[in-house]
């Protein structure tokens, strides 16, 4: 077995044999190359594992998530090309993931990072080296976005959101399901053709649609809830001030492990940066106001990124979304797109 897969716990790697029954060769020596394992020391928790503010079950890394959408990608069309795009799509993910986009006042589309993309890649000679020997332009496998099975619009059903939403609930986020309802909902899926006539992923029965649904919509209000965008724009802050301060460079965001960085705060004797952050680590319950508080760090965001997914279904022949088809869906869905966390959110400092 590769090293990689070797370092995964077993409920990782008997989730990716659900993701695709073979794990193609190919992949490996991509996995392995310096600029995608740098990707194995984030957490796609966006540093929530690091506070006991948050229930993170395990350890799951940018790296993790990457492989996995490439091997939903690999599973539905077994395209070489399509796969790398997969694994290549946050190559350029920085310590603390999209809290990073909260440092750049990207709370809506959490996409601030990703022009890095083309760049990270090409300067990796190790991949370089690899597309070349494969006959693959860098063109072809820098921008995922090109394929819709891998990527689309919000709320259609990707690659991506479907891997993310299958791991969250799986535990990496909040413990929703097993790996039986895994399999069961993965089993269930097919590629379809939507409304515009372009091949997306979809369900085959409306009360696996449902059941998908109603995960997500739980996953898609903790990922707003008053904890996750706390910590998100405390660690955007705090990254932030230690870059004013010259104690951290743009660089360091991307060469560094989150371990390396966190040291790196722990050890700021500026202002209250390294207090502050012990007490987040620390910190098991959040508190919340109507008004301003009088001389705290707060954070208020009317406006964050809404994940939510409204998926194609086989209705007797024709390809349609699960919320013209069925109430629950369509109430969960609506359930989630209004839900707000519009309070003043903050901890004892």
């Amino acid at each position: 077995m590769n090293n990689y897969l070797n370092g995964l716990n077993v409920t990782i790697q008997n989730y990716f044999k659900i993701l695709s029954k073979d794990f193609p060769d190919f992949l490996f020596e991509y996995i392995d190359t310096p600029a995608m394992q740098k990707q194995a020391k984030i957490s796609v928790s966006c540093g929530k594992i690091y506070s006991k503010l948050h229930n993170e079950r395990f350890w799951y890394s940018s790296l993790d998530h990457s492989v996995g959408v490439a091997l939903i990608i690999w599973n539905f069309t077994k395209d070489k090309k399509q796969t790398l795009s997969g694994l290549f799509h946050d190559i350029a993910t920085p310590v603390f993931k999209h809290s990073i986009d909260f440092m750049n006042k990207d709370y809506e589309t959490q996409e601030s990072t990703e022009e890095l993309t083309t760049k990270i890649i090409s300067e990796s000679e190790e991949i370089m080296n690899l597309l070349k020997r494969d006959g693959i332009k860098i063109e072809e496998v820098s921008n995922y976005h090109l394929y819709p099975i891998a990527d689309n619009d919000t709320p259609k059903l990707s690659s991506d959101r479907l891997e993310y939403t299958l791991s969250s609930g799986l535990g990496a986020e909040k413990k929703i399901w097993s790996l039986s309802d895994v399999e069961e909902i993965y089993s269930n899926i097919e590629v379809q053709k939507n409304e515009d006539g372009i091949e997306e992923l979809g369900f085959k029965d409306k009360e696996i649609a449902e059941k998908f649904v109603h995960t997500m919509s739980e996953l898609s209000k903790a990922y707003r809830n008053e904890r996750t965008i706390f910590t998100m724009q405390f660690l955007g802050d705090t990254i932030k001030k230690l870059h004013e301060n010259n104690v951290i460079s743009f660089d360091d965001l991307y060469n560094l492990s989150e371990k390396e960085v966190i040291k790196k705060i722990e050890s700021c004797n500026i202002d209250n940066i390294s207090h502050n952050f012990k007490m987040w680590e620390n910190a098991t319950q959040i508190k919340t106001s109507e008004v301003m508080p009088s001389e705290k760090y707060y954070v208020n965001i009317e406006k964050v990124k809404n994940r939510y997914i409204n998926p194609l279904v086989d209705n007797d022949g024709t390809y349609e979304r699960i919320c013209n088809v069925s109430k629950c869906a369509r109430d969960d869905i609506e359930g989630t797109k209004a839900y707000k966390t519009d309070k003043y959110i903050y901890l004892d400092f």
